[in-house]
Protein backbone atom coordinates (compact mmCIF):
# COMPACT_ATOMS: atom_id res chain seq x y z
CA UNK A 1 0.00 0.00 0.00
CA UNK A 2 0.93 3.67 -0.35
CA UNK A 3 -0.02 4.45 3.23
CA UNK A 4 3.39 5.11 4.77
CA UNK A 5 5.48 6.70 2.05
CA UNK A 6 7.36 9.86 2.76
CA UNK A 7 5.65 13.18 2.11
CA UNK A 8 6.91 14.54 -1.23
CA UNK A 9 6.22 18.23 -0.96
CA UNK A 10 9.13 20.60 -0.75
CA UNK A 11 7.74 21.61 2.62
CA UNK A 12 4.94 20.30 4.81
CA UNK A 13 4.71 22.48 7.90
CA UNK A 14 3.06 21.29 11.12
CA UNK A 15 0.25 23.65 12.07
CA UNK A 16 -1.44 24.62 15.31
CA UNK A 17 -4.42 26.95 15.64
CA UNK A 18 -3.40 30.02 17.65
CA UNK A 19 -6.05 32.73 17.88
CA UNK A 20 -4.65 35.80 19.60
CA UNK A 21 -5.98 37.33 22.80
CA UNK A 22 -6.61 40.52 20.82
CA UNK A 23 -8.96 38.61 18.49
CA UNK A 24 -10.84 37.19 21.44
CA UNK A 25 -11.17 40.63 23.00
CA UNK A 26 -12.36 42.13 19.72
CA UNK A 27 -15.03 39.43 19.38
CA UNK A 28 -16.24 39.98 22.95
CA UNK A 29 -16.52 43.73 22.32
CA UNK A 30 -18.45 43.27 19.09
CA UNK A 31 -20.86 40.84 20.74
CA UNK A 32 -21.37 43.17 23.69
CA UNK A 33 -21.97 46.23 21.49
CA UNK A 34 -24.06 44.53 18.79
CA UNK A 35 -26.94 46.52 17.35
CA UNK A 36 -30.03 44.36 16.93
CA UNK A 37 -32.74 44.87 14.30
CA UNK A 38 -36.33 45.55 15.21
CA UNK A 39 -37.73 42.04 14.87
CA UNK A 40 -41.22 41.57 13.55
CA UNK A 41 -43.66 40.84 16.36
CA UNK A 42 -44.06 37.08 16.66
CA UNK A 43 -41.15 36.42 14.29
CA UNK A 44 -40.20 32.76 14.08
CA UNK A 45 -37.99 30.56 11.92
CA UNK A 46 -40.27 31.08 8.92
CA UNK A 47 -38.79 34.57 8.61
CA UNK A 48 -35.20 33.35 9.01
CA UNK A 49 -33.20 33.01 12.21
CA UNK A 50 -35.50 33.22 15.23
CA UNK A 51 -34.49 36.25 17.35
CA UNK A 52 -34.82 34.54 20.73
CA UNK A 53 -32.54 31.69 19.71
CA UNK A 54 -29.95 34.04 18.23
CA UNK A 55 -29.84 36.16 21.39
CA UNK A 56 -29.33 33.03 23.47
CA UNK A 57 -26.65 31.71 21.11
CA UNK A 58 -24.69 34.96 21.04
CA UNK A 59 -25.05 35.48 24.81
CA UNK A 60 -23.57 32.02 25.26
CA UNK A 61 -20.81 32.90 22.78
CA UNK A 62 -19.93 36.01 24.80
CA UNK A 63 -20.25 34.69 28.37
CA UNK A 64 -19.78 30.89 28.40
CA UNK A 65 -18.22 29.59 25.19
CA UNK A 66 -14.59 28.63 25.79
CA UNK A 67 -12.70 29.04 22.52
CA UNK A 68 -9.42 28.11 24.15
CA UNK A 69 -10.86 24.69 25.09
CA UNK A 70 -12.09 24.11 21.54
CA UNK A 71 -8.77 25.29 20.13
CA UNK A 72 -6.82 22.90 22.37
CA UNK A 73 -9.03 19.98 21.41
CA UNK A 74 -8.76 20.68 17.67
CA UNK A 75 -5.00 21.03 18.06
CA UNK A 76 -4.87 17.39 19.16
CA UNK A 77 -5.50 16.58 15.48
CA UNK A 78 -2.31 16.32 13.37
CA UNK A 79 -2.61 19.45 11.22
CA UNK A 80 -0.32 20.70 8.47
CA UNK A 81 0.10 23.37 5.80
CA UNK A 82 1.45 22.53 2.35
CA UNK A 83 1.75 24.66 -0.76
CA UNK A 84 -0.40 22.97 -3.40
CA UNK A 85 -0.71 24.51 -6.85
CA UNK A 86 0.54 27.82 -5.48
CA UNK A 87 -2.00 27.85 -2.62
CA UNK A 88 -1.30 27.13 1.04
CA UNK A 89 -3.67 24.31 1.98
CA UNK A 90 -4.45 23.41 5.58
CA UNK A 91 -5.20 19.76 6.25
CA UNK A 92 -5.46 17.08 8.88
CA UNK A 93 -3.41 13.97 8.10
CA UNK A 94 -3.95 11.07 10.46
CA UNK A 95 -2.38 7.70 9.70
CA UNK A 96 -4.55 4.63 10.14
CA UNK A 97 -3.85 2.01 12.80
CA UNK A 98 -2.31 -1.09 11.26
CA UNK A 99 -0.12 -1.82 8.24
CA UNK A 100 -2.74 -1.78 5.46
CA UNK A 101 -4.61 1.48 6.00
CA UNK A 102 -6.25 2.70 2.79
CA UNK A 103 -5.83 6.38 1.79
CA UNK A 104 -9.02 8.46 1.82
CA UNK A 105 -9.50 12.19 1.27
CA UNK A 106 -12.54 13.57 3.08
CA UNK A 107 -13.87 16.99 2.03
CA UNK A 108 -16.22 19.30 3.94
CA UNK A 109 -18.68 21.87 2.58
CA UNK A 110 -20.37 25.16 3.45
CA UNK A 111 -21.14 26.39 6.08
CA UNK A 112 -18.95 23.72 7.57
CA UNK A 113 -15.22 23.34 8.04
CA UNK A 114 -12.63 20.66 8.65
CA UNK A 115 -14.00 20.54 12.21
CA UNK A 116 -17.11 18.81 10.80
CA UNK A 117 -14.99 15.67 10.55
CA UNK A 118 -13.65 15.67 14.11
CA UNK A 119 -15.89 12.85 15.36
CA UNK A 120 -15.56 10.62 12.32
CA UNK A 121 -11.76 10.79 12.06
CA UNK A 122 -11.04 8.26 14.85
CA UNK A 123 -13.83 5.96 13.61
CA UNK A 124 -12.14 5.73 10.22
CA UNK A 125 -8.48 5.74 11.23
CA UNK A 126 -8.77 3.32 14.16
CA UNK A 127 -11.92 1.25 13.68
CA UNK A 128 -10.59 -1.52 15.91
CA UNK A 129 -10.71 0.83 18.89
CA UNK A 130 -14.40 1.50 18.18
CA UNK A 131 -15.79 -2.00 17.83
CA UNK A 132 -15.16 -2.41 14.08
CA UNK A 133 -12.72 -4.43 11.99
CA UNK A 134 -9.14 -3.09 12.21
CA UNK A 135 -8.67 -4.14 8.57
CA UNK A 136 -11.01 -1.30 7.58
CA UNK A 137 -8.60 1.44 8.76
CA UNK A 138 -7.94 4.48 6.58
CA UNK A 139 -5.08 6.91 6.24
CA UNK A 140 -7.20 10.04 6.39
CA UNK A 141 -6.53 13.40 4.73
CA UNK A 142 -9.03 16.13 5.65
CA UNK A 143 -8.21 19.40 3.87
CA UNK A 144 -9.79 22.81 4.35
CA UNK A 145 -11.14 24.10 1.05
CA UNK A 146 -9.28 27.12 -0.39
CA UNK A 147 -10.71 30.23 1.23
CA UNK A 148 -12.08 28.26 4.18
CA UNK A 149 -10.67 28.20 7.68
CA UNK A 150 -6.90 27.99 7.75
CA UNK A 151 -6.32 27.44 4.03
CA UNK A 152 -5.24 30.49 2.05
CA UNK A 153 -7.80 32.55 0.18
CA UNK A 154 -7.62 32.20 -3.61
CA UNK A 155 -5.64 35.04 -5.16
CA UNK A 156 -7.43 34.88 -8.51
CA UNK A 157 -10.80 33.89 -9.97
CA UNK A 158 -11.40 30.37 -11.19
CA UNK A 159 -10.89 28.40 -7.97
CA UNK A 160 -14.09 26.39 -8.07
CA UNK A 161 -14.74 22.70 -7.34
CA UNK A 162 -13.28 21.58 -10.68
CA UNK A 163 -10.00 23.39 -9.91
CA UNK A 164 -9.94 22.22 -6.29
CA UNK A 165 -10.15 18.62 -7.51
CA UNK A 166 -6.81 19.17 -9.24
CA UNK A 167 -5.33 20.55 -6.03
CA UNK A 168 -6.54 17.50 -4.11
CA UNK A 169 -4.96 15.14 -6.66
CA UNK A 170 -1.69 17.02 -6.25
CA UNK A 171 -2.02 16.99 -2.46
CA UNK A 172 -2.56 13.23 -2.34
CA UNK A 173 0.32 12.56 -4.74
CA UNK A 174 2.55 14.82 -2.66
CA UNK A 175 1.68 12.76 0.41
CA UNK A 176 2.66 9.60 -1.44
CA UNK A 177 -0.84 8.36 -2.24
CA UNK A 178 -1.29 7.41 -5.89
CA UNK A 179 -4.42 5.31 -5.42
CA UNK A 180 -7.00 6.48 -2.92
CA UNK A 181 -10.69 6.98 -2.16
CA UNK A 182 -12.66 10.22 -2.06
CA UNK A 183 -15.64 11.09 0.12
CA UNK A 184 -17.70 14.20 0.72
CA UNK A 185 -20.99 16.00 1.08
CA UNK A 186 -22.08 19.51 0.06
CA UNK A 187 -19.09 21.15 -1.71
CA UNK A 188 -17.11 18.08 -0.76
CA UNK A 189 -19.42 16.10 -3.05
CA UNK A 190 -18.75 18.45 -5.97
CA UNK A 191 -15.00 18.42 -5.46
CA UNK A 192 -14.93 14.64 -4.97
CA UNK A 193 -17.06 14.10 -8.10
CA UNK A 194 -14.67 16.16 -10.22
CA UNK A 195 -11.74 14.39 -8.58
CA UNK A 196 -13.12 10.99 -9.61
CA UNK A 197 -14.03 12.23 -13.11
CA UNK A 198 -10.70 13.91 -13.82
CA UNK A 199 -8.39 11.36 -12.18
CA UNK A 200 -10.01 7.91 -12.52
CA UNK A 201 -6.65 6.15 -12.45
CA UNK A 202 -5.95 7.53 -8.97
CA UNK A 203 -9.44 7.43 -7.43
CA UNK A 204 -10.34 3.85 -6.52
CA UNK A 205 -13.85 4.73 -5.43
CA UNK A 206 -16.13 7.66 -4.71
CA UNK A 207 -18.46 7.80 -1.71
CA UNK A 208 -20.92 10.65 -1.27
CA UNK A 209 -23.65 11.60 1.17
CA UNK A 210 -24.99 14.27 -1.19
CA UNK A 211 -25.40 14.60 -4.94
CA UNK A 212 -24.19 18.09 -5.93
CA UNK A 213 -27.06 20.51 -6.43
CA UNK A 214 -25.62 21.58 -9.78
CA UNK A 215 -25.28 18.00 -11.02
CA UNK A 216 -26.88 17.58 -14.42
CA UNK A 217 -26.51 14.46 -16.56
CA UNK A 218 -26.77 14.57 -20.34
CA UNK A 219 -30.41 15.01 -21.36
CA UNK A 220 -32.36 15.43 -24.58
CA UNK A 221 -31.80 13.85 -27.95
CA UNK A 222 -30.23 10.42 -27.78
CA UNK A 223 -30.77 10.13 -24.02
CA UNK A 224 -33.46 8.16 -22.15
CA UNK A 225 -36.58 10.25 -21.49
CA UNK A 226 -37.17 11.47 -17.95
CA UNK A 227 -38.94 8.91 -15.80
CA UNK A 228 -41.92 9.89 -13.60
CA UNK A 229 -39.58 9.65 -10.59
CA UNK A 230 -37.06 11.97 -12.21
CA UNK A 231 -39.78 14.49 -13.09
CA UNK A 232 -40.97 14.50 -9.49
CA UNK A 233 -37.41 15.05 -8.28
CA UNK A 234 -36.85 18.01 -10.60
CA UNK A 235 -40.09 19.62 -9.45
CA UNK A 236 -39.22 19.03 -5.80
CA UNK A 237 -35.73 20.48 -6.26
CA UNK A 238 -37.15 23.56 -8.00
CA UNK A 239 -39.68 24.08 -5.20
CA UNK A 240 -36.91 23.77 -2.59
CA UNK A 241 -34.74 26.29 -4.44
CA UNK A 242 -37.63 28.73 -4.54
CA UNK A 243 -38.38 28.40 -0.83
CA UNK A 244 -34.89 27.89 0.60
CA UNK A 245 -32.35 28.85 -2.03
CA UNK A 246 -32.01 32.62 -1.60
CA UNK A 247 -28.68 32.15 0.20
CA UNK A 248 -27.23 30.23 -2.77
CA UNK A 249 -28.46 32.78 -5.28
CA UNK A 250 -26.86 35.75 -3.54
CA UNK A 251 -23.67 33.81 -2.76
CA UNK A 252 -23.51 32.68 -6.36
CA UNK A 253 -24.12 36.13 -7.86
CA UNK A 254 -23.11 38.92 -5.43
CA UNK A 255 -21.05 37.29 -2.66
CA UNK A 256 -18.94 40.39 -2.06
CA UNK A 257 -21.93 42.53 -1.12
CA UNK A 258 -22.96 40.10 1.59
CA UNK A 259 -19.37 39.59 2.74
CA UNK A 260 -19.06 43.20 3.95
CA UNK A 261 -21.88 42.68 6.45
CA UNK A 262 -20.99 39.19 7.66
CA UNK A 263 -17.27 39.92 8.02
CA UNK A 264 -18.06 42.91 10.25
CA UNK A 265 -20.75 41.45 12.53
CA UNK A 266 -20.34 38.24 14.53
CA UNK A 267 -24.07 38.32 15.29
CA UNK A 268 -24.84 38.50 11.58
CA UNK A 269 -22.39 35.70 10.86
CA UNK A 270 -23.92 33.50 13.56
CA UNK A 271 -27.40 34.16 12.20
CA UNK A 272 -26.41 33.31 8.62
CA UNK A 273 -24.69 30.04 9.55
CA UNK A 274 -26.86 28.76 12.42
CA UNK A 275 -30.03 29.04 10.34
CA UNK A 276 -28.56 26.55 7.85
CA UNK A 277 -27.54 24.10 10.56
CA UNK A 278 -31.15 24.09 11.76
CA UNK A 279 -32.79 23.98 8.33
CA UNK A 280 -30.60 21.22 6.89
CA UNK A 281 -30.25 18.86 9.84
CA UNK A 282 -32.41 16.08 11.24
CA UNK A 283 -33.37 18.13 14.27
CA UNK A 284 -37.17 18.36 14.06
CA UNK A 285 -37.00 22.15 14.24
CA UNK A 286 -34.82 22.22 17.37
CA UNK A 287 -31.21 22.70 16.28
CA UNK A 288 -29.93 21.64 19.71
CA UNK A 289 -31.28 18.15 19.13
CA UNK A 290 -28.60 17.73 16.46
CA UNK A 291 -25.77 19.99 17.67
CA UNK A 292 -24.57 21.49 20.92
CA UNK A 293 -24.07 25.24 21.15
CA UNK A 294 -20.35 24.53 21.49
CA UNK A 295 -20.34 22.64 18.17
CA UNK A 296 -22.19 25.44 16.39
CA UNK A 297 -19.97 28.13 17.82
CA UNK A 298 -16.74 26.26 17.11
CA UNK A 299 -17.66 26.22 13.43
CA UNK A 300 -18.86 29.83 13.43
CA UNK A 301 -15.75 30.94 15.33
CA UNK A 302 -13.46 29.38 12.72
CA UNK A 303 -15.16 31.52 10.07
CA UNK A 304 -14.93 34.58 12.32
CA UNK A 305 -11.32 34.32 13.46
CA UNK A 306 -10.02 33.50 9.96
CA UNK A 307 -12.25 36.14 8.30
CA UNK A 308 -13.15 33.66 5.57
CA UNK A 309 -16.90 34.03 5.20
CA UNK A 310 -16.40 36.15 2.07
CA UNK A 311 -13.90 33.80 0.45
CA UNK A 312 -15.99 30.77 1.38
CA UNK A 313 -19.07 32.16 -0.35
CA UNK A 314 -17.00 32.82 -3.47
CA UNK A 315 -17.10 29.09 -4.20
CA UNK A 316 -20.79 29.45 -5.10
CA UNK A 317 -20.00 31.94 -7.85
CA UNK A 318 -17.13 29.85 -9.16
CA UNK A 319 -19.33 26.77 -9.27
CA UNK A 320 -21.95 28.60 -11.33
CA UNK A 321 -19.24 29.28 -13.89
CA UNK A 322 -18.41 25.56 -14.11
CA UNK A 323 -21.26 23.50 -12.65
CA UNK A 324 -21.20 19.72 -12.31
CA UNK A 325 -22.68 19.14 -15.78
CA UNK A 326 -21.86 16.22 -18.04
CA UNK A 327 -22.09 15.89 -21.81
CA UNK A 328 -23.25 12.89 -23.80
CA UNK A 329 -20.81 10.02 -23.43
CA UNK A 330 -19.14 11.40 -20.29
CA UNK A 331 -19.16 9.17 -17.23
CA UNK A 332 -17.56 9.13 -13.81
CA UNK A 333 -15.64 5.85 -13.98
CA UNK A 334 -14.76 4.98 -10.37
CA UNK A 335 -17.60 3.18 -8.57
CA UNK A 336 -19.97 5.30 -6.50
CA UNK A 337 -21.47 4.57 -3.11
CA UNK A 338 -24.22 6.84 -1.82
CA UNK A 339 -25.56 7.20 1.72
CA UNK A 340 -29.03 8.80 1.62
CA UNK A 341 -29.84 10.56 4.88
CA UNK A 342 -33.56 11.23 5.34
CA UNK A 343 -33.34 14.98 6.09
CA UNK A 344 -30.84 15.74 3.32
CA UNK A 345 -31.60 18.44 0.76
CA UNK A 346 -33.56 17.14 -2.27
CA UNK A 347 -31.84 14.02 -3.59
CA UNK A 348 -32.40 12.48 -7.03
CA UNK A 349 -33.61 8.95 -7.72
CA UNK A 350 -31.07 6.27 -8.53
CA UNK A 351 -31.88 6.35 -12.25
CA UNK A 352 -30.87 10.04 -12.42
CA UNK A 353 -27.51 9.32 -10.78
CA UNK A 354 -26.86 6.23 -12.91
CA UNK A 355 -27.01 8.34 -16.06
CA UNK A 356 -23.40 9.33 -15.23
CA UNK A 357 -22.19 7.23 -12.28
CA UNK A 358 -21.48 3.53 -11.79
CA UNK A 359 -23.56 3.11 -8.63
CA UNK A 360 -22.49 0.03 -6.65
CA UNK A 361 -23.91 0.92 -3.24
CA UNK A 362 -27.14 2.85 -2.54
CA UNK A 363 -28.05 2.93 1.14
CA UNK A 364 -31.06 4.71 2.70
CA UNK A 365 -29.98 5.77 6.18
CA UNK A 366 -32.22 5.63 9.26
CA UNK A 367 -31.60 9.18 10.48
CA UNK A 368 -29.48 12.25 9.84
CA UNK A 369 -29.34 15.21 7.52
CA UNK A 370 -26.95 17.37 5.53
CA UNK A 371 -24.17 17.43 8.15
CA UNK A 372 -23.85 13.66 8.29
CA UNK A 373 -20.33 13.50 9.71
CA UNK A 374 -21.51 15.57 12.69
CA UNK A 375 -25.06 14.26 13.04
CA UNK A 376 -24.46 10.54 12.52
CA UNK A 377 -20.70 9.87 12.47
CA UNK A 378 -21.01 6.20 13.45
CA UNK A 379 -23.56 5.47 10.71
CA UNK A 380 -21.58 7.34 8.07
CA UNK A 381 -18.32 5.64 9.10
CA UNK A 382 -19.97 2.22 8.81
CA UNK A 383 -21.12 3.04 5.28
CA UNK A 384 -17.73 4.37 4.20
CA UNK A 385 -15.97 1.29 5.53
CA UNK A 386 -18.44 -1.06 3.83
CA UNK A 387 -18.20 0.71 0.47
CA UNK A 388 -14.42 0.77 0.30
CA UNK A 389 -13.87 -2.73 1.68
CA UNK A 390 -13.83 -4.46 -1.74
CA UNK A 391 -11.89 -1.58 -3.35
CA UNK A 392 -8.85 -1.54 -1.11
CA UNK A 393 -6.67 -3.62 -3.41
CA UNK A 394 -6.41 -3.14 -7.18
Amino acid sequence: MMSHREDRFAQVTPFKIAVSDAQLEDLARRLRDARWPNATLGADWDDGTEPGFLRRLTDYWRTQFDWRAQEARLNELPQFIAEVGGTDIHFVHRRGAGPDAFPLILTHGWPGSFAEMEQIIPLLTDPGAHGADPADAFDLVVPSLPGYGFSARPSRPGVGPHHVAGLWAELMAGLGYHRFGAQGGDWGASVSTWLAFRFPDQVAGLHLNFIPGSFLPPLGEGQPPLSPEELVFRARAAAWADAEGAYAHIQGTKPQTLAFALADSPVGLASWIAEKFRAWSDCGGDVERAFTLDQLLTDISIYWFTNTIGSSMRLYKESRRRPVHFAAGERVLPPLGLALFPQELPMPPRSWVERVFDVTRWTPMPRGGHFAAMEAPVLLAQEIRAFFRPLRRP
